[in-house]
């Protein structure tokens, strides 16, 4: 059995224990994180205690341990839902042994079984387990869930955060507010891996005069391991516990403990557990540090430096999600030679020990330049037969940024490929259309949603049906909308009268339009309010009102993302605002995934070609909202002038308040001429024809390409198999 996979067998076994032997399975199911997108999960223990659900925050494991013995003996006497239990355990059951896709056994045959282990600094899995901040996390949790779809031999490694990422808030002027809480993980599907005596299992990474003890938690997710490493031991001093407690908190040197943990003792993790991957798979440059320990490793067998080098870069290969230079990571050479120090002396080629400078020189432009900083990407590269990009776009950025690593080549010949990002079909798409899919597409449409020809079915639904559909989740996200803006608005002590104009939030007929993702600069909120007067005179047209939903962080250190923050948050009080926008805080996947789900707009304003992908627009597009974009990222390859609107033009600007300003512009006319009259045009039945059809124009262009599954699969044929033997 998988190392990891084993660990979590008596923690299974206890969690059975405790219940009635006739919801028995439900033990396997929810230490499985495959419950996260298997259908009927979340209904069947929401039905449980549907309070001690959102007082746990949608964990079941929590829920099956904590529901009252009375109800849990009411519910193994109800026949009904102990078949449905017994239903879902069964689907798990099939799941796992379903058999594997092409690309899965190609890999499987290639490398003899061996996996490929996929380090990632995040994993957004679930809003239940705090391990992850925004876009690339929740795309890491994709990625595996595809995995475990398609059957891949993959493992991951990241770190289990004491505190997560932070919780926001906004105080009396606006102001983001920061907190953080612990993490009950003793509550949630994750096991710490034990050695036969009962004590952890755990690995040690040299620091300075020190090592750091790491020891591992296990997760399952569907047939994929996870593993997370903790520093949160006694036997650390009390900054080296800490190393693990906030994602992407703390000082600069703080970021290097964690990425030294990650990378390093990742691998220290795979070798203590018995793994011998095949690939190691960067996803971002937080893992960098790998490369050095598959060097050292190879040094330590007898290789010579140049021998370790190409091993290492055969065997491994870097995603890169950053279009701008200030986006990688970089640490200063004299924090790197006073942390790394004892880890740097354990280099020995062939008995001599290894300069420094040859070590760093990896993480350089410059090899030999020992005051340039250490630059994590730079590293990730050096040591990398593949680098790629997360678009077509992004791979072309990426080739202009990086292509000085290949002297020679031009920019045109720089190997720099990319591989479009996706998304989870089985998590983002609401049960209700995932139900009209299986009507109309077949009962199997996800397990070949990359296939075109499936998804040609979308124009036999009834354009009523699709659009009652709509209008349902429509009405479910304005419930849930008051509901959150009211808890927000009480939690904050706001006036009275503000909290309850939050039970008139959003009209369901109303245009709808969401705007979601993490509060960066680029990313360019304050367009919509670029011309305030003209942006809310949209919002109080009685006849074809529009109205706003708002969601994401500004990090704790980005105090001119804040200031925008602070700049919306002074409208909210407006009559014209009152009813038809609102801020909702504390963004995080349950929030994303009724944002995602109840729109008739996603709107997203990146400065290009500063976007490397998105993602939240290709969740949005599945569920037949319509995008309005700039034509940055994924959405440049995606938009063919039917599935949704472009906004301002490819033009890339000198000035950016130019091209603020020509943006804006098209933003608001688009919105004006384009969008509104359309979705206000209806028929005698009170159907948008015009605007139904663009609805499944757009699933129809999108939903094939831009889902994890073909691209977990390309990563395989493309990325993770070598180029020759």
């Amino acid at each position: 059995m998988d190392p990891v996979f084993e660990a979590l067998t008596v923690d299974v076994e206890r969690t059975r224990s405790r219940i009635p032997a006739a919801l028995s399975c439900l033990a396997d199911v929810v230490w499985n994180l495959a419950w996260a997108w298997l259908p009927d999960a979340e209904s069947l223990f929401r039905e449980m205690d549907a309070t001690l659900w959102e007082a746990h925050g949608h964990n079941p494991r929590a829920m099956l341990e904590q529901v009252r013995p009375r109800r849990l003996a009411e519910l193994a006497a109800d026949p009904r839902f102990v078949a449905r239990a017994n239903a879902l355990g069964q689907r798990l059951e099939a799941y796992l042994n379903r058999p594997k896709a092409p690309e899965a056994e190609s890999l499987a045959s290639r490398y003899g079984g061996r996996q490929v282990a996929y380090f990632c600094a995040e994993f957004g899995i679930h809003e239940s387990i705090p391990i992850y901040s925004g876009g690339l996390g929740i795309l890491a949790g994709d990625h595996l869930k595809s995995a475990s779809d398609l059957g891949l031999p993959l493992i991951a490694v990241g770190l289990r955060y004491r505190q997560g990422y932070f919780h926001q808030g906004l105080d009396a002027t606006g102001w983001q507010v920061e907190s953080y809480q612990d993490t009950e993980f003793g509550a949630l599907p994750t096991g710490l891996i034990l050695k036969p005596d009962g004590t952890p299992v755990t690995v040690e990474v040299p620091f300075h005069n020190r090592k750091v003890v790491v020891q591992l938690w296990a997760m399952r997710v569907g047939g994929i391991p996870l593993i997370l490493l903790d520093s949160n031991r006694e036997d650390n001093n009390t900054i080296d516990q800490w190393l693990t407690g906030h994602l992407y908190g703390g000082d600069r040197d703080t970021r290097l403990g964690q990425e030294m943990l990650l990378g390093i003792g990742g691998i220290r993790a795979l070798r203590v557990l018995g793994y011998d991957p095949a690939v190691f798979h960067m996803n971002e440059g937080h893992a960098a540090f790998l490369g050095l320990e598959l060097i050292r490793e190879e040094l330590e067998r007898g290789r010579s430096w140049a021998e370790a080098l190409k091993s290492t870069k055969s065997r491994s290969v870097f995603t890169t999600h950053t279009p701008v230079p200030a986006g990688h990571d970089t640490f200063r050479m004299d924090r790197v030679g006073n942390y790394m120090s004892d880890y740097l002396g354990e280099f020995r080629a062939q008995g001599a020990p290894v300069r420094q400078e040859q070590l760093l020189g990896l993480a350089r432009k410059y090899q030999e330049d020992q005051h340039e900083d250490v630059n994590m990407t730079y590293l990730a590269m050096h040591t990398s037969r593949s680098i790629n990009g997360v678009s077509r776009l992004h791979g072309e950025v990426s080739r202009r940024m990086f292509h000085w690593l290949w002297p020679g080549k031009s920019v045109e010949e720089t190997p720099i490929t990319h591989v479009t990002n996706g998304v989870h079909a089985g998590t983002w798409v609401a049960p209700l259309l995932q139900e009209l899919f299986e009507t109309y597409l077949g009962a199997d449409w996800l397990r070949h949603q990359s296939d075109p020809k499936v998804w040609a079915a979308i124009d036999a639904i009834p354009d009523a049906e699709l659009w009652d559909i709509h209008l349902r989740l429509k009405r479910r996200l304005a419930m849930y909308t008051r509901e959150r803006a009211r808890w927000l608005r009480e939690l904050t002590s706001e006036p009275a009268d503000y909290v309850e104009a939050a039970d008139q939030l959003l009209e369901p007929e109303a245009l709808t339009i969401g705007f979601a993702r993490r509060v960066a600069t680029y990313k360019r909120l304050g367009l919509l309010l670029h011309d305030p007067e003209r942006a809310l005179s949209m919002l109080d047209d009685p006849s074809r009102p529009v109205q706003f939903l708002i969601a994401g962080k500004a990090h704790p250190h980005d105090s001119e993302a804040k200031r925008l923050l602070q700049y919306l948050f002074q409208v909210r009080r407006d009559p014209r605002v009152l009813r038809r926008a609102t801020f909702l805080a504390d963004y995080n996947i349950a929030v994303g995934r009724q944002l995602v789900q109840g729109v008739d707009v996603w709107l997203n304003l990146p400065r290009r070609p500063l976007e490397a992908s998105g993602t939240s627009g290709m969740k949005a597009a599945m569920n037949g909202a319509l995008n309005c974009s700039i034509l940055d990222g994924w959405w440049e390859e995606a938009y063919n002038g039917r599935n949704g609107w472009a906004v301002g033009t490819t033009e890339e600007f000198a000035d950016t308040s130019e091209q603020d300003e020509v943006d804006a512009a098209s933003l608001y006319s688009t919105l004006e001429d384009k969008i509104i009259p359309l979705f206000y045009e209806r028929d005698v039945a009170g159907v948008p024809r015009r605007w139904v059809a663009m609805m499944k124009e757009s699933i129809r262009t999108i939903s094939p390409f831009f889902n994890t599954d073909r691209m977990v699969a390309e990563y395989s044929t493309r990325i993770y198999l070598p180029e020759k033997d």
